[in-house]
C-alpha cells in the first residue's frame, strides 16, 4: 500500500513537472513571437498617426485600428505554430527553429524599414522577403507538424496582402 501511495505520488508529480514545462514552452514561443511584433510596433505606432495618415493609400486599405488585432492575432498563432515544432524537434535550437527566428527578424525589419526608416520602397523588398520565407515555413513545417504549418497559413495570407498594400502605398506615394 505504502509503495503503491508513492508511485502514485511519483506519477503525479512527473506529470505535474511535464505539464509546466509544457506550459513554460508555449508561453515562451508565444512570447517570442508577441516581442517581434512589439519591436516592429515600436517603430510604427508613432508614426501611424503622423507620417502614415498623410500617405495616399489604396481604396483597399483597411482602417488603421484592424491592424494591431489582426498581428497580435497572428503573432499568437505563430507562436504556437513554433511551440509544436520545438515540442517535436531536438535540440531546441533546430534548423527550422532557427530559420523561424530568423523569419521573425525579417517580419521586425518590415516594420523598421516601412515605418521607421520611412521607405515603402525598400520595405516591399522585405516583404517578399519575408513573404518568400513564410512560404518556405509552411513547408518545412509540414514535414515536422501539419499543425503547425497550417497555423501559418492565415499569415501568409495577410502577408500577401500587406505586400500588396505595401507595394500600392509605394506607387501611390513616388
Amino acid at each position: 500500500m505504502v509503495k503503491e501511495t508513492e508511485k502514485t505520488k511519483s506519477r503525479i508529480f512527473t506529470k505535474l513537472r511535464t505539464d509546466l514545462k509544457t506550459f513554460i514552452t508555449l508561453v515562451s514561443a508565444i512570447g517570442i513571437s508577441l516581442l517581434a511584433g512589439g519591436v516592429g510596433s515600436a517603430f510604427t505606432v508613432k508614426n501611424i498617426p503622423t507620417w502614415y495618415a498623410g500617405l495616399n493609400k489604396p481604396f483597399f486599405s483597411p482602417p488603421n485600428w484592424l491592424f494591431a488585432p489582426v498581428w497580435t492575432t497572428l503573432y499568437i498563432m505563430m507562436g504556437i505554430s513554433l511551440y509544436l515544432i520545438v515540442k517535436k524537434q531536438k535540440p531546441l535550437f533546430s534548423k527550422p527553429v532557427k530559420i523561424f527566428l530568423l523569419h521573425l527578424v525579417v517580419n521586425s525589419l518590415w516594420s523598421i524599414v516601412f515605418f521607421g526608416m520611412k521607405s515603402p520602397g525598400l520595405a516591399y523588398i522585405v516583404i517578399v522577403i519575408l513573404w518568400y520565407m513564410i512560404f518556405r515555413l509552411i513547408g518545412i513545417f509540414s514535414k515536422i507538424d501539419k499543425r503547425a504549418s497550417y497555423l501559418l497559413i492565415p499569415y501568409f495570407a495577410w502577408v500577401s496582402f500587406a505586400s500588396f498594400l505595401n507595394l500600392s502605398v509605394w506607387y501611390l506615394n513616388k
